[in-house]
Parts: structure tokens; C-alpha cells; sequence
């Protein structure tokens, strides 16, 4: 029997509705939650990115502000468009979006958004309360991972879990939230990477395994445990369209239930990015 296939577009959109009332609640109130995004350069996927961004801000009723700048943009010019936009009280939110040309730091970007407004979760100093349980606001793409989890009733506490990826954006912070003690988490963590012996052999013992690896259809069939849930974060471009980390067509012969590329986390992501807008809009119009 097939998987069930985990439909993040449904999902996506039952959060994006509740995003929309609490924008509307805030509206009411006289605060209107605003995202700004900076896009440096012409990366064609970032640029589409944004757009999806803009979009469902337009349809969740967030405003939102687009900055466009040149790749040959100094850092400094950078960090002075963040500090603008810090203090900027219609904006709640920021994001710069990856990749940035390389004479500018990621880093340093990341350091400069204010942690109050730092929708991303990125900024060194709230990676660090991530780290330690309190998080100000949770990277979007784990989060929307943790989310089609919950809601499509996947046991999480005692469950052990592969992460396949040890990235910044998604991997790590990942495993880090599943480990954590609270009543979306409790998991048991192993994370995999380019210098795991043999990565299959920790696969097929997860009973949760998320690819995050970047590298098309890596995770066959043979590498996974019978009846476990798959999260294919993986979104690889090919001739005949996108494909995810996972081989989706055999794997969805052995798995419970699967994500599908696109269609799977990729919703999620921007959805979760919503929430985070909206909480960041919430906590300012409390202290005004």
C-alpha cells in the first residue's frame, strides 16, 4: 500500500486563514503586521521567492515592502537598508533574502536585524535562545516541518528521528527543536552529513527521516524503515521540473506517510514565515 501523502498545501492553508484573522484582530485594533523583504542581486529563484512572500502577504492581509538592490551593493549599504527598516514602526518583520553576493556577509546581515523583527529566526543572538528552549521566533522552514508533523497527527515525543543535513537554515536548527523538551518535541535526534559512514543504517531505524541535503532523489527506498514518515525538504531543479532529496515514486512503497516536491514543506515555509510576521506584530502593538 502506498503512503499517505502529507499535502503541505492544505496545511499551509488552514495556518495562512489563521494568520488572516489574527492580522484582521490586529487591524481592528489599529497595528497592521508588515514584512519587509531585502533582495540583493538578480537570483532568479530568489526573486521568485519574494514574490510568493509578497503574495501571501497581500492575501493574509499584511502589508509588505520590497527592497531591490543591485549585486554590487557594499555591505555596508546592506546593513544600512536592515538598520532603516529596524527602525521603521510599519515593518514587524524583516528578511534578507539567501544567497547574498559573496563580498557580503550572511553573518554580519543576520547580526543586524533586530531581534524583534528577525522573522527568520537567523540572528545569532535568537539562534542561541533556540538553542537554549526560548526561542523568539523559530526558523520557518523547521517550524513548518514541525507543524505538518502535528497536524497530520505524526507521533513526535519518544519517536527517533534521522535528520539527513546538518545545515544552518534547516538541519541543525531542526534537530536542535525536536530534541527539546516541550510537548511538540521529545524526539530522539541523530543527524546525519558527508562524513556519516553509512548513512543508510541510520535511516532505516528512524521512525521520522527528513532529507535536507540538496541533492536529487538521495534517499531510495532501501534506506528507509518500513512505515515511517518522510519529510523531503529538497527542492532540486531538473529538466522536467523540481524534484525533492527523496525518490519519491519507490519510497512511497515502503513509507506511512510522505511529503511531496513541490506540494510538501515548501508551502510551509512561507506560511510559517506568516505566523512569525504576525506574532512579531502582535508583541510590538502590545508595547506601543
Amino acid at each position: 500500500m502506498s503512503a499517505k501523502i502529507i499535502d503541505g498545501k492544505a496545511i499551509a492553508a488552514q495556518v495562512r486563514a489563521e494568520v488572516a484573522e489574527r492580522a484582521k484582530r490586529l487591524l481592528e485594533r489599529g497595528s497592521q503586521p508588515g514584512l519587509a523583504a531585502v533582495l540583493v542581486g538578480d537570483h532568479p529563484a530568489s526573486k521568485i521567492y519574494v514574490g510568493m512572500k509578497q503574495k501571501a502577504c497581500a492575501e493574509a492581509g499584511i502589508y509588505s515592502e520590497r527592497v531591490d538592490l543591485s549585486a554590487d551593493t557594499p555591505e555596508e549599504e546592506v546593513l544600512a537598508e536592515v538598520e532603516r527598516l529596524n527602525k521603521d514602526p510599519r515593518i514587524s518583520g524583516i528578511i534578507v533574502q539567501l544567497p547574498v553576493p559573496d563580498h557580503i556577509s550572511e553573518f554580519a546581515v543576520q547580526q543586524a536585524i533586530d531581534t524583534s523583527k528577525d522573522v527568520d529566526g537567523l540572528n545569532p543572538t535568537n539562534v542561541g535562545f533556540l538553542s537554549r528552549g526560548n526561542p523568539v521566533f523559530l526558523p520557518a522552514t523547521p517550524f513548518g516541518i514541525v507543524e505538518l508533523l502535528v497536524r497530520s497527527e505524526t507521533p513526535i515525543a519518544g519517536a527517533n528521528v534521522c535528520v539527513v543535513g546538518r545545515g544552518d537554515l534547516v538541519g541543525m536548527p531542526l534537530a536542535i527543536m525536536l530534541a527539546q523538551r516541550n510537548d511538540r518535541a521529545n524526539a530522539t535526534v541523530t543527524i546525519c552529513h558527508t562524513r556519516t559512514r553509512d548513512i543508510g543504517e541510520h535511516t532505516r531505524l528512524a521512525d521520522i527521516l527528513v532529507a535536507a541535503v540538496g541533492k536529487a532523489r538521495m534517499i531510495t527506498a532501501d534506506m528507509v524503515k518500513p512505515g515511517a514518515t518522510v519529510i523531503d525538504v529538497g527542492t532540486n531543479r531538473e529538466p522536467d521540473g523540481l524534484v525533492g532529496d527523496v525518490a519519491f515514486d519507490e519510497v512511497k512503497e515502503v513509507a506511512g506517510a510522505i511529503t511531496p516536491v513541490p506540494g510538501g514543506v515548501g508551502p510551509m515555509t512561507v506560511a510559517m514565515l506568516l505566523v512569525n510576521t504576525v506574532t512579531a506584530a502582535e508583541a510590538l502593538a502590545e508595547h506601543r
